[in-house]
């Protein structure tokens, strides 16, 4: 029984790391990034942070969550994915959610980590890889009539198809318009919080008859963890306490005489109107005593 329950415990145990673990994957995939937009010919467009017109290429996390990019790989070339190293231990490396990175693609890394050491302008593809330089995550193929100062990406960034786009929009999304929120469109669905009502007490009464299920299954396995316990195995015989020849056991008799002791010794009286008098072993009065008589006759 002991090594069931261990067996259990240990179970419960994995399992608890195994959800952890994979929390703290989801909390950092680099899998949710994903090029957003590019551009290739920058001659009078947005510049640098040295002022500069340089190429550029913008990374969005379509992740739930911040994603580091620290570690990972930026190339224009497939056949080396290692060939630029995003530095690690930077906070600026850290994409928030729904939110954009940009690099600069101008063959000047000395210029600071968000500055390439290749360019776009002979470029056919860019591959984004993993710590690991051997999965890749993301990988967009250039086309080669590139407009000047006119940008290739996204029209939105949760879709799939690529177009030059209207507007030049790096490190913001490249759909300006005003969009309806998903919980915009609750709000409209369920304008006075009865869905929303309905929905919490849902899940706040399904956690509670969970969890009474599982306590449940929990006390009966530990009751009869008790009850198997306190039965003797088939090698194993029932003490009984001894009994004397009068059929009592011993605890009986150190009862009785733990009861006759203090009626011996704490005898006092329970009633108001009842004296109790005691005998004591030797009579003694002051005017008994001789220090108290008159020694000589007065004249």
């Amino acid at each position: 029984m002991q090594k069931r329950i261990k067996h259990f415990l240990h179970g419960i145990a994995v399992l608890l790391l195994i959800v952890s673990g994979i929390g703290s994957a989801n909390a950092q995939s680099v899998f949710d990034l994903r090029f957003n937009e590019i551009l290739v010919l920058n001659d009078s467009s947005t510049v640098d942070d040295y002022g500069q017109h340089s190429s550029w290429i913008e990374i969005y996390n379509s992740a739930y969550n911040s994603v580091n990019l620290g570690g990972c790989y930026l190339t224009d070339d497939l056949s080396n994915p290692t060939k630029f190293l995003i530095p690690k231990g930077n906070p600026k490396t850290v994409v928030p959610y729904n939110q954009f990175i940009v690099f600069y693609a101008d063959s000047q890394p000395t210029k600071g980590i968000f500055h390439l050491n290749f360019n776009l302008r002979n470029a056919k593809t860019i591959a984004l890889f993993d710590p690991s330089g051997t999965k890749k995550i993301d990988q967009l193929d250039i086309p080669q009539t590139q407009q000047v100062n006119i940008t290739y990406g996204k029209k939105i960034e949760s879709a799939q198809e690529w177009d030059f786009l209207a507007l030049t929009t790096p490190g913001a999304t490249n759909d300006p318009s005003p969009r309806i929120t998903e919980g915009e469109k609750f709000v409209k669905m369920d304008p006075y919080g009865i869905g929303m009502t309905m929905i919490a007490m849902f899940v706040v009464f399904s956690a509670l008859a969970i969890l009474y299920i599982i306590y449940k299954n929990l006390g009966r396995f530990f009751i009869r963890r008790g009850v198997a316990a306190s039965k003797p195995s088939s090698g194993e015989t029932k003490t009984e306490p001894k009994q004397d020849e009068d059929g009592m056991s011993g605890e009986v008799n150190a009862a009785i005489a733990m009861a006759l002791y203090l009626y011996q010794n704490e005898t006092h009286d329970y009633e108001n109107t009842v004296l109790t008098i005691n005998k004591v072993s030797r009579n003694y009065s002051p005017w008994s005593s001789k220090i108290y008589t008159l020694r000589k006759l007065p004249r």
